[in-house]
């Protein structure tokens, strides 16, 4: 441990692909969705570019191209709700590192959030079930009324009513929404390259930091402020 820690008092984390593997459950909801209506289903590995933006945009992407009207979006995002009611626990898990990795920011009296595009209802039930033991301030998903990510303003109203200022607060995701969300926010934006897209896609897109592992957060932390081998960027 050095003298010189990175001043950092929050952490906001996303939800699928970064704390939680939920890829397996989303596909084979929304496959069901698209089955039903006698349609193609796709891969599960082409759901690592459908997931991220909501689950309206998800099927904006999974729908053949003639078929994408607003109707018939909200209609299978509406299906998706009820078939992924059904399925959302069955193969999702936390990542290797990741309960290590929370306690361990607890202990150090660091201050989690957690704030998704998932629905706010699926978002709540993921961390009850999976995460039950960290003490989150702010458990937040796409919800009526609020700008699903890159919007940063949920990103900033959780810093204001937390209390912590943007510029010490680490926001923690696998896509380009969350590190576009950190940038706009004023966060520092760490993208992780065990989630659900590239490496090359945060670094392009505002990732201050990549990390291979949950633990690597720590360095924030433990190594000097002079040592850090950020991204340069305009305004880290």
């Amino acid at each position: 441990m050095t003298n010189d820690p990175a001043p950092y008092s929050a952490v906001i984390f996303d939800l699928d692909g970064t704390l939680l593997d939920t890829l397996a459950d989303i596909s084979h909801a929304a496959n069901r969705v698209l089955s039903d209506q006698g349609l193609p289903v796709h891969a599960i590995e082409s759901y690592r570019q459908f997931v991220g933006e909501g689950v309206r945009v998800l099927f904006r992407q999974a729908l053949p191209e003639r078929l994408r009207s607003e109707d018939r979006v909200a209609q299978c995002a509406a299906a998706f709700q009820r078939a992924y009611a059904e399925q959302w626990h069955v193969h999702t898990r936390s990542y290797d590192g990741i309960r290590e990795l929370l306690a361990e920011l607890v202990r150090r009296d660091v201050q989690l959030s957690v704030l998704s595009n998932k629905p706010h209802r699926f978002t709540r039930l993921c961390i009850e079930r999976f995460l039950p033991q960290t003490p989150f301030r702010h458990i937040f998903g796409q919800r009526e009324g609020v700008p699903r990510k890159p919007d940063p303003a949920a990103a900033i109203d959780m810093g204001r009513n937390s209390g912590v200022p943007a510029e010490q607060i680490v926001y923690v995701g696998d896509t380009a929404i969350d590190m576009q969300t950190a940038r706009a926010a004023g966060m520092y934006a760490v993208g992780v390259t065990w989630g659900f897209r590239p490496a090359a896609e945060l670094q392009a897109t505002g990732a201050c930091r990549l990390i291979d592992h949950p633990l690597e957060l720590l360095e924030l932390w433990d190594e000097p402020l002079a040592a850090r081998g950020d991204f340069q960027t305009d305004d880290h």
